[in-house]
């Protein structure tokens, strides 16, 4: 089953069970992914609908950080219950031993040797990540600690 159309199915579950929440939560990705859809003049396959997820929780997870620093632990714990619910519907997230092996390979296989090679490096470890939900901070973190290590 394709990603919008379990959201869609889950949508109507939810209205069933008359859980507000959760029923908000997947509107709103739906909204979500139907906007992305009329952008690009086309359905979207399941790689370009979990990156939309992937922009829905990075949103949160921002405003998680700008409720927290407003005294907003409310609306903070709110957007960490949307959070839980969107993650339902991504692939895991690959583990630091993972991202460091692609990290490691990519800077193998490109031959970097200095941190001036971070961006070709971040462009193909990102782009072996494509389809999964992956921090870019982790990724780039790892990236500029081997080149710091290679550089010794």
């Amino acid at each position: 089953m394709r990603l919008r159309d379990k959201v869609s199915a889950d949508l109507t579950t939810a209205m069933k069970e008359r859980d507000a929440e959760r029923l908000s939560v997947l509107r709103m990705m739906k909204a979500a992914i139907r906007n992305r859809e009329i952008d690009e003049r086309g359905e979207l396959d399941d790689a370009k609908a979990i990156q939309v997820l992937s922009t829905l929780i990075k949103q949160r997870k921002d405003s998680i950080e700008q409720f927290a620093r407003g005294g907003r632990q409310d609306l903070a714990e709110k957007e960490s219950r949307e959070i839980k619910v969107i993650e339902e519907y991504l692939p895991a997230a690959p583990s630091d031993e993972e991202i460091g092996r692609v990290v490691d390979e990519v800077v193998r296989e490109t031959g970097a040797s200095s941190i001036k090679d971070l961006g070709p490096v971040m462009k193909q470890c990102m782009a072996r990540f494509a389809g999964k939900p992956v921090d870019g901070k982790k990724v780039n973190a790892a990236v500029k600690q081997r080149l710091e290590k290679q550089e010794k």
